[in-house]
């Protein structure tokens, strides 16, 4: 993989002349535990049930710490699955009140659990934004990625959140993120966003804001899964590079940082 990234690097160098540098920051994106009620074929940080680790509630003081000494940004919260972290609402409420924009990123079926069953609501109150992961349209394919069920239980979430807003109100927005099943490239964004509009609503009468495409990193459970393709699929992603991307991308204009590091003093300095 070390070789990869060099190749990365050398393709970097030959379209900006440089090193890549963070011009802005624009978004921190929290992972606050690796715990998960699904256990995606696709995960890069491999989330599970039988995960534990979790973000303390003194790390999660540091980070509110350093987010109080900031101009409003966006504050993206992941995992694992966010909503099976106790202090969850009480760390969103405190970056709200910061002014900051939230985003919590959902993979829909947890919000169908008992205790979680009032959280979609409170998310609205606070004024939180929804990214939520379906990476398909179809049962079959979901049910590839995902397990048995799955598909069933998102389609309930998408329908609820749509009854109290999300994904029919501006104010509340709810973006869905497709990624692929195997070692290919997503399909064209606004294209498929289109086809999700049309089976979604169609089908079950959802409503969203938007689609993201996301393609694969071979990382964590999906390289597992790659075996025999995985030097196909890292020549793929080298025959693709576009040198326009560059400058959307996530070191450009974003920080990140995992469960257990107090990785935010580092924007204050």
């Amino acid at each position: 993989m070390f070789e990869h990234k060099r190749d990365f690097e050398r393709q970097i160098l030959q379209v900006t002349g440089g090193r890549l540098h963070c011009k802005t920051l624009d978004t921190i994106q929290v992972n606050i535990g690796f715990q998960c009620n699904q256990t995606c074929t696709h995960c890069h940080v491999q989330a599970s049930p039988e995960r534990t680790e979790s973000m303390s509630w003194t790390t999660m003081q540091d980070v509110l710490n350093a987010t109080a000494q900031l101009s409003p940004v966006l504050i993206d919260i992941t995992g694992g699955a966010p909503e099976l972290h106790s202090q969850l609402e009480q760390f969103v409420a405190q970056l709200v009140k910061q002014n900051h924009r939230v985003q919590v990123r959902t993979n829909l079926t947890i919000l169908l659990e008992e205790k979680n069953r009032n959280l979609p609501q409170r998310f609205k109150e606070l004024g939180v934004e929804l990214v939520a992961s379906l990476p398909c349209y179809t049962e079959e394919n979901v049910r590839l990625q995902r397990g048995e069920g799955v598909f069933e239980k998102s389609i309930e979430a998408l329908q609820h959140l749509n009854t109290i807003g999300y994904g029919t109100a501006q104010m509340y927005p709810l973006t869905l993120v497709y990624n692929p099943c195997s070692a290919v490239l997503p399909p064209e964004q606004s294209t498929l966003e289109q086809d999700y509009r049309k089976m979604l609503g169609e089908k079950y009468g959802i409503q969203f804001t938007r689609l993201h495409t996301i393609t694969n990193m071979p990382i964590g459970r999906f390289l597992d899964k790659l075996k025999n393709q995985k030097s196909e699929y890292i020549n793929l992603l080298k025959q693709s590079f576009n040198p326009q991307t560059i400058e959307g991308l996530m070191c450009r204009h974003q920080i990140s940082g995992g469960w257990g590091e107090t990785f935010l003093g580092v924007i204050l300095m």
